[in-house]
């Protein structure tokens, strides 16, 4: 299938590893001109490079901590003044810290708020003006399957982005008659550096080990194991793309099954 996605203009934010690297990757495969970004400026030059030599596509990189106020508009910029505009924009952010109510205090709440709600609308408040001129503009947010179903010592995760989806669901209502489609993906139990990090927790917590963590963590999921940042990356670029032109407001799970509610 043609995803109708060459020569469109993409910035994903939290992309140098991951998910995000993953979904810049194969919106370059598909022939996207791509934007990505990081905190750290050598990680975010190594990605983008390694990016346009495996696909020929022309990549480049912002480095920007986009919790910080003034970093999305910024970010925005730079991508429209290096692709003449913006048709698509991924919002990825790095996690919260982990932790309980006793143990959070109101320094990480701000952070985890700052990173995963507050990135997300001024990312996108920023973009609107570039979008709204874009044939095909589309928006993806990334939160968490625990929106749905809390997951044990992610207190600020499973608060904060619950607004995000809140957030994704009242856009993709107001912005509609503009042309602009949001979604957002509620991703489950990936292979990435924060997964093996939370694991690295758990198993500080529980006397084990990451393996033995992450084992308990596959039992519960339908397919019993863990993903692949390719398959979260899949489902993104489709829904990212004009062949899901009809897709809008929609909060989808890529989770292995994990997820047991019915809705």
């Amino acid at each position: 299938m043609d995803l109708g996605l060459k020569d469109k203009r993409a910035l994903v934010t939290g992309s140098t590893r991951g998910l995000g690297y993953a979904t810049a990757l194969l919106l370059a495969k598909e022939g996207c001109r791509v934007a990505i970004n990081g905190r750290d400026e050598e990680k975010v030059k190594s990605a983008a490079e390694k990016i346009h030599t495996e696909t020929g596509t022309e990549a480049v990189g912002f480095a920007g901590d986009v919790s910080q106020i003034s970093v999305p508009q910024m970010l925005i910029r730079q991508t429209v003044q290096a692709f003449g505009g913006l048709d698509i924009l991924v919002t990825n952010s790095g996690g919260p810290t982990p932790g309980s109510i006793d143990s959070l205090d109101e320094v990480a709440w701000q952070k985890g708020i700052d990173s995963c709600l507050m990135a997300h609308v001024r990312l996108i408040k920023a973009a609107l003006p570039y979008l709204r001129e874009s044939d095909s503009a589309s928006v993806l947010t990334v939160t968490s399957y625990s929106v749905k179903q809390p997951i044990q010592n992610l207190l600020i995760s499973n608060s904060v982005r619950a607004a995000t989806v809140g957030l994704t669901k009242s856009l993709a209502l107001e912005l509609g008659r503009d042309g602009i489609r949001l979604n957002s993906i509620l991703p489950g139990w990936t292979e990435t550096e924060r997964v093996t990090e939370l694991m690295a927790n758990r198993a500080k917590m529980n006397n084990s080990t990451v393996e033995e963590e992450t084992r308990k963590q596959t039992e519960q999921s339908a397919l019993g194991r863990i993903g692949q940042p390719e398959e979260f990356a899949n489902a993104a670029v489709f829904l990212l793309s004009p062949a899901a032109s009809y897709i809008t407001g929609v909060m989808l799970n890529v989770d292995g099954g994990i997820y047991k509610g019915m809705f």
